[in-house]
């Protein structure tokens, strides 16, 4: 029975001590590249894949827009049997 308590406090004590990762702060590297004043909106800070990811949305959203009122018109206006 104590060998049963000892291997289990010890697989316990393991678990505790892997989950707990020293992390390197790294709120003043962001705040850096987010305060600077280099004339470009916060949504385009960090580069290209942001600047891909903000005009994959907006295309994106014009075509849906497209869409949405085209699929209304055409509701709005059915067309007429022959």
């Amino acid at each position: 029975m104590p060998a049963l308590l000892t291997s289990r406090l010890g697989s316990l004590r393991s678990f505790a001590t892997t989950t707990r990762r020293q992390l390197r702060n790294q709120v003043p590297e962001h705040q850096k590249i987010f305060q600077a004043d280099d004339g470009l909106p916060v949504h385009l800070k960090r580069g290209v894949v942001d600047t891909w990811l903000y005009r994959f949305t907006m295309t994106t959203t014009a075509f849906a827009t497209c869409y949405s009122v085209f699929s209304l018109i055409k509701a709005a206006f059915p067309q007429k049997k022959k």
